[in-house]
C-alpha cells in the first residue's frame, strides 16, 4: 500500500517525502490548575503534547484564572494558551467544559486534543469524543507516532500498541509515564476565548478539603500506604507518623478505603490515585492487581506483609515476611 501510495505520487511529479513531512500535528493539552499554576500531571501532558512534534496549544478553563494562564504560557514549546475565564467554567463541570472543547475544535481544527488523567478529564472527555463521534483512548503511556500510542489494558497487565484512525485523536494521558514540562519563562500568546451559557445540567455546590501539613500523594517522592491489614482506621496511626518522620504521603489500598479505615482520597490503584514515587512503601497490603495499576511504576517498592505467598512481593524489590504490628514501631523508633 505504502508502495502504490509513492508510486502514484511520482506520477502526479510531487515528492513521496515532501508529502510525508508536511503533516504537522496540531495539538491542545486541556490542563487541570488551582487558579494559580497548572498541575504537574498537567506538565506531563504537556510533555506528551511535545512527543508529537506539533504546534502545542494549552486551554485553561475556569473562573479567575487567569495567574493559571500566564503561568501555563511560561511552559516550553507551547505556541499558544487560551484562556475560558468565566463562571460557566468553575471546577470544569463536564457538560460545559465538553461543549467549550467541541466549539474550540471546530473553530481551530486540533488533530489532537491531551488532556492528563484525572477525575475531570474522565468526566469531560469522553463526552466530547461524544460530540466529535471519535473513539478516545485513556491512560496513554507512550506515544509512538502521531497516530500510534500505547496504553495499558487488564489494570495494567498488559499493553496494548493503538492506531488511532479517527481526525482528531481525543487521549487521556497517564502523568507518571511522561516527565513534568518545563516552565522556561517563555511568553506564549494568551488569547481569551468567550465562554458560553452553561448547559444548566450539573451544579457545583461544594467541596471540603482535608487540610494536611503533608506531601500530596500524587507527587509525593515517597508515599507509605496501608491495606487491609492494619485492621482499623487507627492503626493508620504507625502510618501517618512514619510519613510525617520521612516528609512522604500515606496512601491506601481500596479494601482498606471500603473498610472506612481511611477517606477515598488516600486511594491509590486502578480506581484511585495513579503515583511513582522514588520510594513505595506497602504495609499489610496482598498486592490486588488493582492496586498495583495505580504503584507498580514506583523507583523502589518496599514491602511488609506477613504472608510470603502475597502477591505484593512479586513487584517489590525488598519484602520483609513479618507482622506489620511488630516491624512498622520498630521502623519508627529507629527513624527517630
Amino acid at each position: 500500500m505504502m508502495l502504490n501510495r509513492a508510486i502514484q505520487l511520482c506520477r502526479s511529479g510531487r515528492s513521496f517525502h515532501s508529502a510525508t513531512a508536511a503533516f504537522n500535528p496540531k495539538v491542545l493539552v486541556v490542563v487541570d490548575h488551582n487558579n494559580e499554576t497548572v498541575t504537574d500531571a498537567s506538565l506531563s501532558a504537556v510533555s506528551a503534547g511535545n512527543d508529537l512534534n506539533g504546534d502545542l496549544t494549552i486551554l485553561v478553563a475556569g473562573s479567575g484564572c487567569k495567574n493559571a494562564a500566564n503561568d501555563a504560557a511560561s511552559i516550553a514549546n507551547v505556541k499558544q494558551v487560551l484562556l475560558a475565564d468565566s463562571e460557566t467554567y468553575n471546577k470544569q463541570m463536564p457538560e460545559n467544559m465538553s461543549a467549550l472543547i467541541n466549539d474550540i475544535q471546530q473553530k481551530h481544527g486540533f488533530t489532537h486534543i491531551l488532556a492528563p488523567t484525572s477525575n475531570k478529564s474522565r468526566n469531560y472527555l469522553p463526552r466530547v469524543s461524544a460530540l466529535m463521534d471519535v473513539q478516545p483512548a485513556t491512560d496513554v503511556m507512550q506515544v509512538v507516532s502521531e497516530d500510534t500510542f500505547v496504553r495499558g489494558m487488564y489494570a495494567g497487565n498488559a499493553l496494548a500498541t493503538i492506531t488511532m484512525k479517527d481526525t482528531t485523536k481525543v487521549m487521556t494521558v497517564r502523568p507518571t509515564s511522561f516527565p513534568k514540562a518545563e516552565r522556561t519563562g517563555a511568553e506564549a500568546a494568551v488569547e481569551s476565548v468567550e465562554g458560553g451559557a452553561s448547559a444548566g445540567l450539573s451544579e457545583w455546590k461544594s467541596e471540603e478539603v482535608r487540610a494536611s501539613e503533608r506531601a500530596d500523594l500524587a507527587t509525593a517522592s515517597i508515599v507509605v500506604a496501608g491495606g487491609r491489614g492494619l485492621k482499623n482506621g487507627e492503626n493508620f496511626g504507625m502510618l501517618e507518623e512514619m510519613a510525617t518522620k520521612v516528609s512522604g504521603a500515606v496512601g491506601a489500598s481500596r479494601a482498606a478505603v471500603d473498610a472506612g479505615f481511611v477517606p477515598n482520597e488516600y486511594q491509590v490503584g486502578q480506581t484511585g490515585k495513579v503515583v511513582a514515587p522514588d520510594f513505595y512503601f506497602a504495609v499489610g497490603i496482598s498486592g490486588a492487581i488493582q492496586h498495583l495499576a495505580g504503584m507498580k511504576d514506583s523507583k523502589v517498592i518496599v514491602c511488609v506483609n506477613k504472608d510470603e505467598e502475597a502477591p505484593i512481593f512479586q513487584v517489590s524489590d525488598y519484602g520483609l515476611v513479618a507482622d506489620l504490628f511488630k516491624a512498622v514501631p520498630e521502623i519508627n523508633e529507629k527513624l527517630k
